[in-house]
């Protein structure tokens, strides 16, 4: 993780070069963006900087519906000889935590699984499984704004296993239904097609 000087410096100037690099949350809002965030900048002391998507949610921040931090990439500037996380981590995006256990992922990787806990701590700020939910999340938002797919569609095709898991887990992190993000979608659509249709200079 950069330290805290680097990290403000980078997010003030909206530093492209530092996007999915470290994500900053915001605490008098409860909200964490990606550096390159369009809003109006927090003062430096209500802010706090976490490596990963999945670790500022962990710590009970809620992501900005401006820039979208939870889709933004992993950071894997710490690869090289720390390959049992990012082979980890490209196995939870593959899907291997929506139908498989802890265990059965760290055996996959030989390394036990508190050895897998550990490193994840160290490297990501998250657990595995905490890891995946941000992941799960990631796909389902991507197919609501991309595709016009039954919402029980995209709950199975995002690894959730239930419409039940999938509908709490956007509640407790956005408190409201997947649903509404379909909505927003399409009012959003609505107001660009009626820019389109408007005369410039009338």
């Amino acid at each position: 993780m950069l330290d805290f000087e680097t990290c403000d410096a980078a997010r003030l100037r909206r530093d492209p070069a530092f996007d999915g690099r470290f994500f900053t949350a915001v605490k008098t809002t409860g909200i964490y963006c990606r550096p390159v965030c369009p809003v109006k900048q927090p003062r430096s002391e209500n802010v706090s900087f976490y490596p990963t998507a999945a670790a500022a949610e962990r710590a009970g921040f809620r992501p900005c519906l401006r820039c979208r931090p939870e889709t933004a990439p992993f950071c894997h500037a710490w690869n090289g000889t720390r390959t049992t996380v990012d082979r980890a981590l490209r196995l939870i995006e593959a899907g291997a935590l929506d139908t498989g256990s802890v265990d059965a992922l760290a055996e996959r990787l030989g390394v036990g699984a508190r050895h897998l806990a550990r490193l994840f701590r160290r490297h990501v700020g998250a657990t595995p499984l905490q890891t995946a939910r941000t992941v799960r999340i990631q796909r389902a938002k991507r197919l609501l704004h991309d595709t016009d797919l039954p919402v029980a569609e995209i709950a199975l095709r995002s690894g959730f296993r239930s419409q039940r898991r999938f509908h709490a887990a956007f509640r407790d992190l956005y408190g409201r239904p997947p649903t509404r993000f379909r909505a927003g979608r399409a009012r959003a659509s609505a107001r660009g097609e009626g820019r389109a249709d408007r005369v410039p200079g009338l």
